[in-house]
């Protein structure tokens, strides 16, 4: 039995190795903050919501085929829950009850694996009736796929004939079997029988003609009791592991259903906690690598929303057809958010998730990748820009064409002058790539550069300020300005006290 809700065609591994640099996208980006409201509190959780969401995939499709799954737990979200705790279920028994206790005989192996199996019965007939009872409510090919499996594999047949076979395994009336005599007359070739219907097999033993060959160990006799053990276990030994195979597979079985699910039990404690702040979602509409199709409304930093718990400004932006993204403006403007906004969007959409926004719709890129600004660090053997350039020279060793950088104040760690040369060298290089870039930036001599050039796969962005001075921490088109809004800064430092000694 496969699950096939993370992928149609293979299983998903929580413990697979993160793409390289994602240590950096979830610091730049914010994303502990998602991880913590898709896991609340819940390690597991916690641990398949980081892997799942860091691992971009690439393929529209399959974006597509969790996007329908994550749609139908939001739809259905009391049965996903239901079917998340059968899993839960089942690890909670056997610490409880089995941790420990197979043993190492044939004999122990086979009683505990028999109890086991029947915990493990329980549970699937509660996934069974829950596919009987539920699944008209769900339109997704991967649970319509998933509950097809459960009715076809877990049928009426199937549980009738697994509890006849762990009855059968009880052996109430005894172990009937057959051996050979091979070398030194020892017995070999041992083969667990199936005992007969009418009257057991110790009546058909006494009625055959060989009844004069039984013997019967005396009470006392422990060599002899010892001796008819271990003949015994080597007898079911076969079966003894037959059933701790079969139990291994429901257990496997069982673990790839909580691992799965995990990632869309996150998704929906997620979506459920932006609903309680009134902030919209949306599943986006994906597009192929190579497509440059960018437009969204009502974007909005998913991070900053749950740290404050209510609604945050969004934007609105088209910028199909745009190799480059440039957002320039005033300090405290919110361009750093938006930033942060568009890689979150990014990541979530990649991994089959919904986006914080009214609207969206993007094409995937080959990887996603932050350049941000560092604070200082005491520990550092080279200058700042140093560090900048060599964090720029990694990040460049592992981009393909359609990657997506996202720079944050790059290469302010000196001049205006060259750090506008170095920024403009390094866009163009990956322009030139076919590298996707947003750029939010205080070099007006980059900036405005780029802008005279007039080409039409760049976008240029302002953070918004009112004549007053008032950031409303919206983005809106516009060309870059030489100003640093001293004159604010004036205002709000000294505009009370001016207006006090007035007075």
């Amino acid at each position: 039995m496969k699950v096939h809700l993370m992928y149609p065609d293979r299983d998903f591994d929580p413990g697979l190795e993160l793409p390289w640099g994602s240590d950096s996208l979830v610091q730049d980006l914010e994303l502990e903050i998602v991880f913590d409201a898709m896991a609340r509190n819940d390690e597991f959780l916690y641990r398949v919501a980081r892997a799942a969401v860091l691992s971009s995939l690439v393929d529209p499709e399959l974006i597509r085929y969790r996007q329908e799954i994550m749609e139908d737990c939001i739809r259905n979200p009391e049965v996903v829950r239901k079917i998340y705790e059968i899993p839960l279920r089942s690890i909670e028994n056997k610490r409880r009850h089995w941790m420990g206790i197979f043993g190492n005989t044939p004999g122990s192996v086979l009683s505990s694996g028999a109890e086991m199996m029947r915990m493990f019965l329980e549970l699937l007939e509660h996934l069974r009736k829950i596919a009987d009872e539920r699944s008209s409510g769900f339109r997704s090919r991967g649970f319509g796929r998933f509950f097809e499996m459960i009715r076809t594999e877990l049928d009426d047949d199937f549980f009738a004939a697994a509890r006849e076979q762990l009855r059968e395994l009880k052996f109430r009336s005894g172990v009937l079997l057959s051996a050979e005599l091979g070398k030194g007359a020892e017995g070999t070739n041992y083969v667990l029988r199936k005992p007969g219907r009418e009257g057991g097999w110790l009546k058909q033993l006494v009625d055959s003609t060989f009844h004069e060959c039984a013997f019967s160990i005396p009470q006392r006799d422990n060599h002899g009791a010892r001796a008819i053990a271990e003949i015994r276990d080597r007898g079911i030994n076969q079966v003894a592991n037959a059933v701790g195979q079969s139990s291994d597979h429901i257990d496997n079985f069982l673990e790839a259903l909580r691992s799965e699910l995990a990632f869309y039990i996150g998704g929906l404690n997620l979506y459920e906690r932006l609903a309680e702040i009134g902030e919209p979602t949306a599943f986006p509409e994906v597009f192929p690598l190579g497509v440059r199709k960018r437009s969204f409304s009502g974007l909005y930093d998913v991070s900053l929303a749950l740290s404050m718990g209510q609604r945050v400004v969004g934007n609105d932006v088209e910028a199909d057809g745009k190799d480059v993204i440039v957002v320039t403006g005033a300090n405290q403007g919110g361009k750093s958010t938006f930033l942060r906004s568009l890689g979150q969007a990014q990541v979530m959409m990649q991994c089959g998730m919904f986006v914080p926004a009214a609207h969206f719709e993007a094409n995937v890129s080959s990887g996603i990748f932050t350049h941000y600004r560092r604070e200082e660090d005491a520990s550092m053997v080279s200058g700042k820009l140093d560090e900048e350039l060599g964090r720029m020279s990694r990040i460049i060793d592992h981009l393909k064409p359609d990657a997506l950088v996202l720079l944050n104040e790059s290469f302010s760690a000196t001049n205006e002058r060259e750090g506008s040369e170095i920024a403009r060298q390094v866009v163009e290089a990956l322009m030139e790539e076919g590298i996707q870039v947003f750029f939010v930036t205080h070099l007006y001599a980059f900036a405005s550069s780029f802008h005279e050039k007039g080409l039409e796969n760049v976008l240029f962005l302002r953070a918004e300020r009112l004549p007053d001075g008032t950031r409303t921490f919206r983005m809106i088109e516009g060309e870059p300005l030489q100003t640093s809004y001293g004159k604010d800064l004036y205002r709000k430092i000294f505009a009370r006290r001016t207006k006090g000694d007035d007075g």
